[in-house]
């Protein structure tokens, strides 16, 4: 499941609403980006992410599609915030359950590798009164060229 929203989400009540029920479920892993405030050595005040509706939710289906294809996952959840976030703020939350913890962890990881590179969002930081992009970064994607099945 893909969530892309604005609103601030809750973890613990993600997380129940994802296993209810399903007594499949052996493993689970979950990761929870949160909003840091330095970069680069620099302050931040706070970061804001931008997107594109649409090609956003259909990139991150995507990517979950990948996932579950490579794994045998029970369940699956993939929320991103966009809009001004302050540190301290959870901006992403990614979810991944199975019958044994060995897919669960290795598809998550796989997840956030992936949407730190080929997820269509844009980060602007403030640091004070200045504005900067948030360049890729090269260690993201020799993180995210180690699931390639090319290699």
């Amino acid at each position: 499941m893909i969530k892309v929203q604005q609103e601030p989400f809750d973890v613990g009540q993600e997380l129940s609403a994802l296993k209810a029920g399903n007594t499949a479920i052996g493993g689970i892993a979950l990761f929870v980006g949160t909003v840091r405030d330095r970069s680069d050595g620099a302050g931040v005040s706070a970061m804001t992410l931008e997107h594109y509706p649409g090609m956003t939710e259909k990139a991150l289906a995507d990517i979950e599609g990948e996932a579950l294809q490579r794994w045998p996952l029970e369940a699956c959840l993939v929320i991103h915030r966009y809009g001004r976030l302050e540190p301290g703020e959870d901006i992403v939350l990614v979810i991944c359950a199975a019958e044994h913890r060995e897919a669960a962890f290795a598809a998550c990881e796989f997840l956030m590798d992936w949407l730190k590179t080929k997820a269509p969002f844009w980060k602007l930081e403030a640091q004070g009164e200045e504005t900067r992009w948030v360049e890729a970064r090269e260690s993201d994607a020799q993180s995210a060229d180690r699931w390639d099945r090319k290699s």
